[in-house]
């Protein structure tokens, strides 16, 4: 199954490891710190440039990357949780 982040981004839902409120997580320091390190090592993917309100994380294949989307992380869970359960797409 796939997730659309916004713009022309669409990233596969067997590769997320979380999605996030980037204003409620971006509190703590920890976060910060990681975002701030994904930024550096070029791990990071702005899926759009209008205001970011969420960060999905992905692993594939030992590789992580972080992508900042417009869309909030609470709309994205709502677009995951409605595809599994009305069977829309499947893997």
């Amino acid at each position: 199954m796939y997730l659309h982040l916004g713009e022309k981004t669409v990233i596969r839902t067997d590769t997320i490891v979380g999605i996030f409120d980037l204003e409620n997580t971006t509190v703590s320091k920890h976060t910060r710190n990681y975002l701030a390190n994904a930024q550096k090592t070029g791990r990071v993917v702005n899926v759009s440039y209008e205001l970011p309100k969420s960060f999905v994380v992905c692993e594939e294949n030992g590789e992580v990357e972080v992508y900042i989307s417009q869309i909030s992380g609470q709309t994205l869970t709502k677009r995951m949780k409605y595809k599994l359960e009305d069977g829309i797409y499947g893997r």
